[in-house]
This record gives structure tokens, sequence and C-alpha cells, in this order.
């Protein structure tokens, strides 16, 4: 029998055609929706006088465009505001599931996914939105597709794709105080570029892999897009099973059961092939934060930024642009670089994992007065949890606002934007130029990394913070 690896045990059980020297058909089990990139795909299929092939498979939720706070006024933006009407107005006429504006389960469709036991080991799933290969952290093939694909998905429950490549990143050993999964997907991407997984779809491995929790798991593959990969997938194992019993749309009684035999069968062989292979020792891993406009542009907390001699000769011309944009100089050290911004939150770290982490950092003390703070939960769920806990008095205590659930300031397509020319200390997936807003400037880092510059008001090494019990809170 041949060795195959997860991620070809899977799409080759998805496989419904093979198109000589072409893409395959592939089925898609789950399909997750939002009010950005799905309103064109629905227009061409009322045009072309088709219907949802399988409305049950698929979820929608609204959470690019929507506000954080007042969500029970209406949306300001009238493009935004359409947008959210067209979602509800399309879920409604072809019986598709929306979990919309102050729907008690509403939050960012990456969240509520995997909270609510949608997202399962072994699923192909798709979602118009590249973040989707953050449901690749339970053992299933997810990815992004663009609008055209989200029309095929709907009328078919198909899509043509080609199979990628296949890589495998180890990470082993044990990780360092104040070291987040954040840091090890920043720095596994400084190390290989933005571009590192182009054609590949990668499976992380490895014992500090396995020692995560799930949400930090999701962190990870989330970014994957962000080195170009096609996702990112981690073999389910008993962390991922704890994590789905009695969810919601988790299999229950005997159905649990027969899942449960199918999932541990959801590993690489031990003599499978990948095309690529690299391995990382996270002992070398510190607290990261970008300093540029791509993700790969990522150095630990406590170091410079590279000199131009450090620099390859053809990427200097784009690295001197950059740091120009986030007005930085090689070979300077951000530590102590004032900071205007904090933004705790989207699909990346708007969990509850993330939200715990950040207040235990600040627990006792001020957020600076220089600094304006977005806490953003990624779901109602998270939100409830974040009050529940008694995190909110903690937060509030410390001088900091939680807001109510949505993609928020990780994308310039709601009323959260940073200003032009404000530093923003971003927990989010991507440092663009204006990603966060026109001429807005954003670095990258971990939920701890943030709280660290939310309370000193610069760019500060979280470790000099941190007091046990960490973990608890992780």
């Amino acid at each position: 029998m041949e060795a195959k690896t997860l991620f070809d045990k899977i799409w080759d059980a998805h496989v419904i055609e093979k198109i000589d020297d072409g893409p395959d058909v592939l089925y898609i089990d789950q399909h997750f929706i939002h009010e950005v990139t799905s309103p064109q795909a629905f227009s061409s299929l009322e045009k072309r006088g088709l219907s949802v092939y399988k409305p049950e498979n698929t979820i929608a939720a609204a959470d690019h465009n929507i506000p954080t706070i007042n969500q029970n006024l209406p949306i300001k933006d009238e493009v935004s505001r359409h947008q959210v009407e067209k979602l509800t107005e399309n879920c409604n006429k072809y019986g598709i599931t929306l979990y919309g504006l102050n729907h008690s389960k509403n939050g960012i469709i990456h969240v509520i996914g995997p909270e609510m036991g949608i997202t399962q080991p072994g699923k192909t799933i798709v979602c118009g939105d590249s973040h989707t290969s953050t449901h690749g952290a339970f053992g299933s093939v997810a990815f992004g597709i663009g609008t055209s694909e989200v029309e095929m998905v709907l009328a078919s429950q198909c899509i043509l794709q080609p199979k990628p490549k296949k890589m495998r990143i180890n990470i082993d050993g044990i990780l360092n105080k104040g070291v987040t999964s954040k840091d090890i997907i920043l720095h596994i991407i400084s190390k290989i570029s933005a571009s590192g997984g182009t054609g590949y779809f990668i499976e992380y491995a490895g014992s500090a892999i396995q020692h995560l929790s799930m949400e930090a798991r999701m962190t990870i593959c989330n970014m994957s897009i962000e080195m170009g990969a096609r996702g990112g997938i981690i073999a389910p194992d008993e962390t991922t099973f704890a994590y789905l019993k009695d969810r919601e749309f988790s299999p229950s009684g005997n159905d649990w059961d027969t899942a449960l035999k199918d999932w541990k069968l959801l590993y690489s062989d031990d003599t499978a092939l990948f095309d690529r292979e690299l391995t990382f020792n996270s002992e070398e891993i510190e607290p990261m934060i970008t300093y540029g406009t791509n993700p790969g542009m990522g150095i630990s907390v406590n170091s410079s930024i590279p000199a131009i001699s450090e620099i390859e000769k053809n990427h200097r011309t784009s690295f001197r642009k950059s740091l120009d944009y986030m007005g930085f100089k090689p070979g300077y050290s951000l530590l102590g670089h004032p900071v205007d911004y904090v933004f705790v939150g989207s699909c990346t770290n708007g969990r509850i994992e993330d939200i715990r982490a950040f207040t235990h950092l600040v627990k006792g003390k001020k957020k600076a007065d220089n600094v304006i703070a977005w806490i953003v939960p990624g779901s109602k769920q998270v939100e409830k949890q974040v009050k529940e806990e008694g995190l909110f008095e903690i937060l509030e205590k410390a001088g900091f606002e939680l807001r109510q659930p949505g993609c928020s300031a990780c994308l310039a397509m709601n009323d959260d934007k940073i200003p032009s020319g404000k530093l923003s200390v971003s927990t989010s997936n991507r440092n663009f130029e204006g990603r966060q807003g026109p001429g807005a400037r954003t670095l990258l880092a971990s939920p701890l990394t943030a709280a660290a510059a939310a309370i000193t008001g610069k760019i500060t090494d979280p470790r000099d913070f941190l007091i046990p019990p960490l973990r608890k809170w992780l």
C-alpha cells in the first residue's frame, strides 16, 4: 500500500474526477461565506438561473465590514450596510444558515466554525477568504478561494483545483518563556520569506506543535498563507478530539465513536514523501515583531533591523522602500520606539486564549496614556467568556475597552482604521502598506508583545513582565 501524507489522504478521498494535465474536481464538505466575497457569487447564480446545490453545507457570518461598537444601530457606511443586508437576503433566499450581526453566535467565520464544532478532521473546507487555512489546525484541507469559485461551490459543492506540492515544517523542542504560536509562525516566515511556501500545502509537525493548544495551532495554520502557501495542516490528536468533544455540531453518541475511529487514521505515514522538508528548533525562537511591509520582515523583539549588507542585492530596493514607509532605518533597534495603537483581535489572535494572555500581562498595571488600544473578541462566545472569567474587570481597571466582535482593525473595511502615519502593534496577520488604514504602519506581534507595548507606550520585550503561572492563561 502506497505511503501517503495526511494532505494526500484527505485530498485524494475528495477527488471526484481527475482532468488530464489539468486541475482536479474536488468535493467540498464545508463552505463558509461572509458579506464581502459572496454577493457577486449569488448575483451570478441568479443570472444563470441556478440554485444552491447543498445549502446545508454552507454557513454564513457577517464579520469583515461590521462595526465593533453600537452594533445595535444601523451600519453607518453605505457599502458595508448594503453588503451585510445582501448577505441576509441571499441566505434567506437560498436557505443558508446565517450567524449575522447581533446573533448570539456571530463572530469571525474562522473563529465560530471551530468553536461550534463545524470544523472537523478530514474535511475539505473553503471560504472566499485567504485565512481559511486556519481550519487546517484540525487536520482538514482548508483553503481560500475567489468569488468565481465561491459561485462554483454554491452551485455544485465542487471546485476545480490543481493539487499543490507538499511541504512539512517540523518544530521541535521546548518553547522559551514568553514565546507563543504567533512567534513560531513569524519566526518561520522570517526565515523562509513571505513567498517561501508558494505552491505548497504545509504540514506542521514536531514536539513543539504537539504540545500546543488548538487555539495556538489555529494561529499557526492561519498564517500559512502569509508565506505564500495554499494552506496549512496539523494532524489531529487527543488535543483535537478533546477540543471537539460535545461541541454543538460535533458528532455525538455512536457517531462520535465512528468519527473518532476515522480521525485517528489521519496522519502522514512514516515513509510518506514530501516535496520539501524543513526543521526548526523552538529553543531558538524568541518573541517576534515585524518591522516592514510584509510578514516575512520580522525579527526578535530585542534584536535590530538588518543592515543593508545583510539583504540580498535584488531585494534591497524594496527593503529600503519598506523602511521608508515604516519610518525606520537599517540597523535600528525597535525596543523603546513609541507606539500609537495596539490591536488585539482578528482570526489570528482574537480567541479566548489570546485575550487571557493579554489580560495576564496587563493585570495590575495601567494602559499607557499615549496608546489607543482596541481589544476585539473574535466572536460573541469569546466576548461572553471574557466577561464570565472576570477578564473584563481586569482589562477595565487597566484602562482598556472591550469592543464587540468582528474583523475590526485587521483590515481597513470597517470603522476601525489606524490613522495615516500612526504606528500600530497588531496581533493580526498582515502588515502590508495601508492594510489597517491608508498610510497606517503595522507591526505584527503576539498578544503578549502587544500587551507589553500597551502598558509601556513603546515596543517592549514581554519577558520583562512575565510572572508565573503564565501557562494557566495560555
